[in-house]
């Protein structure tokens, strides 16, 4: 059985939506469950560019409130949480990147980019 369409919450149009669903968030019900936090992730997870005015887009939406209505300290803290949600995905990509590349830093090394250890 399929859930509610994404579309069906304010500001998210056909192309997020299409977005949401490559990052495993089929419907408006699941999105809902995740919060925007960890949708957001998801989205940088499969690839998406962070995007500030995005991610505080979908928090108003999935408050039912208008995009704009996001001002002042809020905004602010907000950005705080965006910076953090970035900063935690570029650390996992490079975790996953190392694992899949153990060899990352002995090449470095040979090119001279980074002192070698020990």
């Amino acid at each position: 059985m399929t859930g509610t369409p994404l579309t069906t919450i304010n500001s998210i149009g056909p192309a997020t939506a299409a977005t949401m669903q490559r990052a495993g968030i089929p419907d408006a019900e699941t999105l809902r469950a995740l919060g925007a936090d960890a949708a957001y992730r998801k989205q940088l997870d499969i690839g998406e560019k962070p995007h500030f005015i995005w991610y505080y887009v979908l928090v108003m939406a999935l408050q039912g409130r208008p995009w704009n209505d996001c001002k002042g300290a809020e905004k602010v803290a907000l950005r705080a949480r965006f910076d953090q949600i970035v900063a935690e995905a570029r650390a996992a990509r490079l975790t996953r990147s190392d694992l899949l590349h153990p060899d990352l830093e002995s090449a470095l090394d040979l090119l001279g980019v980074v002192p070698r250890r020990g």
